[in-house]
């Protein structure tokens, strides 16, 4: 009962939280940090000890999953150096740097479990970050790389912890940690991939939304345990899983197997996202209890944390530095190799038909057309030195640092202590660098694509669509599947829904400041709308209709309305 009621007023706390942190303008993990530590110190209340594989093991899993599914590929693809640099490189480096601090610092601990601890600390959480960063418009490019290097520092983290903790007990050497290292990324990398494509094939063959999205819940853990058994990183097993099958999505499965999906994974996401930093916040009452103030003091432990907590920040400016020079000189290189690519682009389009098998040929223009959209968006989406700033300001450690300290060995030396300077330090960063991160945002004047643009190349998008859905229709060889054909006036009125979308999507084009016939009819459409509800809420009030029929009829509606919403806000 205890258990229950506790989870109810968590999930309470949650939404409250959640609905008055966004009027507030204020990132609902830091002021939910806030609450949970409130709330260790009520007297009376029960101590909260989360084992740290159920977050490791039961709740990370879905979280990176959830959060893979949502990054294209395409984008991760173009940002790979950039993700790969913070999520592997600067992991290593700050574990080092770290480390080497407190093996400095703490004369007790040995060398391994120091670079243990650095190892906890490195990856950042960007669950703040992105959540701010979207609601204040940051550019789409540094989003992804935030998204990106939040998705792959948990695995280079845990990977390492895992090769420091064999060190302590000196059951491997400096060569067998960077052959566990790539052997762990490897297998990882076959594992993710092989269970994307199979779970994405087997739900492809369901008919059922339902079933699908009940396998999807599966998939993360489908991919992380065999990952683990393997002693290779289950972690990035999951997230290429889950790249894996936001991928194929759109190919292989149903639309409404997709909205079904995409509905209930937020749902899970939002949940298990602000849970966890809730009861982060509610574990350190407990976890200053544990401390033994002869060995290490708490005080002490909060001074060690704000010194380690500004050679974090160091550590990552440092870093961030040469990396935002390394993207612009790409940039650059870029705008050089757009000239020479474009001859040898001519001189394709110039070359005669019958010169190039008909599918080499489609090969070659696929990779003609991929690569000038990789040129354009070196280009056009190049990382400035404010946006360099913003990136390195978001470093903050979240649930996942607390947790892998927890998972240091018992003989560990000061193991109280530093698993309180983990957490620690995750919310000196939550607190400090997310809730200026807002500030610092505004006050460099770092802004995202210009709003008319993005919505004059959807709008240009959707005309492409619609102009290739008219031309289906004048296809000669287009017949019902029982080889007859189609009436004609079914077939004006398929071509005038599509040439109708298109029509509105020059609308969008035209930026005009005059409501146009499309945004006219939105207004008319949501009028009949709430009018046909409130019939049916008549209705249903009489009773004059069985239930099965205004079920019917309501989920009519609702598709009706769901549809008429989404086009209002695109």
């Amino acid at each position: 009962m205890d258990l229950a009621l506790t989870a109810v007023v968590a999930l309470v706390t949650i939404v409250a939280v959640s609905a008055f942190s966004s009027r507030l303008g204020v990132a609902a993990p830091l002021v939910l940090v806030v609450v949970g530590v409130a709330y260790s110190f009520i007297p009376g209340v029960p101590s909260i000890d989360i084992p740290p594989e159920w977050i490791l093991a039961g709740v990370l899993p879905p979280l990176l999953y959830s959060a893979a599914v949502n990054v294209p590929l395409v984008d991760f693809r173009r940002n790979l150096k950039a993700i790969t640099g913070l999520s592997v490189l600067l992991v290593v480096v700050t574990a080092l740097g770290v480390g080497l601090l407190l093996f400095w610092l703490l004369p007790d601990l040995n060398l391994a479990a120091a670079i243990a601890l650095g190892a906890v600390i490195s990856p950042t959480d960007a669950v703040a970050a992105t959540s701010i960063g979207k609601k204040l418009g940051l550019p789409p490019r540094l989003v992804t790389v935030l998204e990106g290097e939040g998705l792959v520092n948990d695995a280079s983290a845990l990977v390492l912890l895992r090769s420091a903790i064999a060190a302590t007990a000196g059951a491997v050497s400096l060569w067998g940690v960077v052959g566990d290292f790539f052997y762990a990324v490897a297998v990882a990398l076959v594992v993710g991939l092989v269970i994307g494509l199979v779970t994405v094939f087997v739900r492809s063959k369901l008919k059922d939304s339902v079933l699908t999205t009940a396998i999807s819940f599966a998939v993360p853990f489908i991919a992380y345990l065999p990952a683990e058994e393997l002693n290779a990183s289950g972690v990035l097993a999951v997230v290429v899983a889950g790249l894996v099958t936001g991928h194929q999505s759109a190919r292989y499965f149903s639309a409404q197997d997709r909205i079904s999906e995409r509905l209930n994974w937020r749902t899970l996401q939002f949940v298990l996202e602000n849970g966890v930093f809730l009861l982060m916040g509610a574990e350190l009452s407990t976890l200053i209890a544990s401390v033994d103030d002869n060995v290490l003091s708490v005080e002490r432990t909060l001074v060690l944390a704000l010194l380690v907590t500004v050679v974090l920040i160091v550590l990552r400016f440092l870093f961030v530095v040469p990396l935002i020079a390394l993207l612009r000189r790409e940039g650059r290189r870029a705008a050089r190799e757009s000239g020479r690519f474009e001859a040898a682009r001519r001189r394709f389009d110039a070359m005669p038909d019958d010169a190039i098998e008909p599918h080499r040929r489609n090969r070659a223009a696929l990779f003609f057309t991929r690569r000038a959209a990789d040129l354009d968006f070196l280009q056009s989406e190049g990382l400035g030195w404010r946006g360099g700033a913003v990136l390195a300001w978001s470093g903050m450690r979240g649930v996942v640092t607390l947790a892998a300290a927890q998972s240091l060995p018992a003989d560990t030396p000061y193991r109280p202590q530093l698993i309180l300077l983990a957490f620690f330090i995750a919310v000196i960063t939550l607190l400090l660098q997310g809730g200026t991160l807002p500030a610092v945002i505004r006050l460099l004047g770092v802004r995202g694509t210009d709003e008319q643009a993005d919505r004059q190349e959807y709008a240009s998008l959707i005309q492409d669509m619609s102009s290739v859905g008219v031309e289906a229709l004048k296809n000669p060889d287009l017949k019902r599947a029982d080889g007859g054909d189609y009436e004609p006036e079914v077939v004006d009125r398929v071509r005038g829904d599509s040439e109708s979308r298109s029509a509105a999507a020059s609308e969008v084009m035209d930026a005009s400041s005059d409501v146009g016939p499309h945004e006219q009819y939105r207004e008319l459409r949501r009028i009949v709308l709430d009018a046909e509800r409130a019939a049916l809420l008549d209705a249903r009030s009489a009773g004059s209709y069985s239930s099965r029929t205004l079920a019917r009829a309501q989920q009519l509606l609702d598709i009706e309305e769901s549809r008429f919403d989404q086009a209002t806000h695109d």
